[in-house]
């Protein structure tokens, strides 16, 4: 089980490590009416991989913590509530927000309104980010 949490600690860094470089060229870029076609690449980029990082650290991360500190493997809810409880982050409503924000760019397939979602993308992906970080300190701190 050990390795298991290192081995998805790793792909988490790696997320990170991506996310970070997408949310600092998109955060130069700012929220705009009109985005030229290298800006709105950029930020279909963040989309993407805030997406899949909001889906790796609940879907995965959560419930790798939750395996390896002999928790029930519940549900979704579950997850997220052992992930509160561990102090991962502060608030339930603001991860469900960023899991709503996750699924509106999933279904999201005309152009114009993912652009949008690009403040709020902004916004979420600092709190993303805040909760990897955190999430990372507590894995090397239960290692």
């Amino acid at each position: 089980m050990r390795e298991k949490l290192s081995l998805d600690k790793q792909l988490l860094e790696k997320q990170l490590f991506w996310i970070d470089i997408s949310y600092n060229e998109c955060t130069k870029i700012g929220v705009k009416d009109k985005y030229s076609i290298d800006e709105f690449g950029k930020f279909e980029t963040l989309c993407s991989r805030y997406s899949r990082g909001i889906d790796f650290l609940i879907r995965k991360m959560f419930r790798t913590l939750d395996e390896y500190e002999f928790e029930n493997q519940g549900t979704l809810v579950d997850v997220v509530n052992n992930a509160h409880k561990r102090g991962l982050f502060e608030n339930i409503e603001t991860l469900r927000i960023m899991k709503d924000v996750r699924n509106t760019i999933v279904h999201e397939y005309i152009e114009d309104e993912l652009v949008e979602v690009f403040e709020e993308v902004l916004e979420y992906t600092e709190q993303l980010i805040k909760i990897i970080n955190t999430t990372l300190q507590y894995i090397e701190n239960i290692k």
